[in-house]
């Protein structure tokens, strides 16, 4: 038997919603559209849940089971994510944070609430770091990226 990881899905009240969000916002492109089920390019989909699912009668009474799931995206530009969420009024859990190992980061919530981060691609703040003073080693230290990394990352 061969079992191999397809995508993630994120059960959403109303897809056309939720489809403005995940294209406009985050510039997510769409792969295949079924209507109330739509695939996107990288391996995300999202299904509208339908009333009579079985699914949605076996949640009913448990609450938001997502509250332990982040759904992860990286980008070259922080900032004008962190522009763009303001802009469009959407819920923050908080603005741009630098992480302990050094990368900026932004959370927020989808319109069915589920948890989106927005960090900086790892060698775009391998290189900020490096600009702000930080020697190979410290970088090395700080976020745990093997130096052959961090030097590939500065060439």
């Amino acid at each position: 038997m061969d079992i191999k990881f397809h995508s993630s899905v994120i059960f959403v009240k109303d897809i056309s919603i939720s489809k403005k969000f995940y294209c406009d916002i985050l510039k997510q492109e769409i792969e295949t559209d079924f209507g109330n089920n739509i695939s996107l390019k990288g391996g995300l989909s999202l299904w509208q849940m339908q009333n009579n699912h079985i699914i949605n009668d076996n949640l009913k009474g448990v609450g938001n089971p997502n509250k332990s799931l982040e759904i992860y995206f990286e980008t070259d530009s922080i900032f004008d994510i962190s522009y763009l969420i303001k802009e469009s009024k959407i819920k923050l859990l908080h603005d741009i944070h630098e992480e302990t190992w050094g990368q900026k980061t932004i959370r927020f919530f989808d319109p069915d609430d589920n948890l989106i981060e927005v960090g900086e691609k790892l060698e775009i703040f391998i290189q900020r770091m490096y600009k702000e003073g930080l020697s190979i080693d410290q970088i090395n230290k700080k976020t745990g990226v093997p130096e052959n990394l961090i030097n590939e990352f500065l060439k």
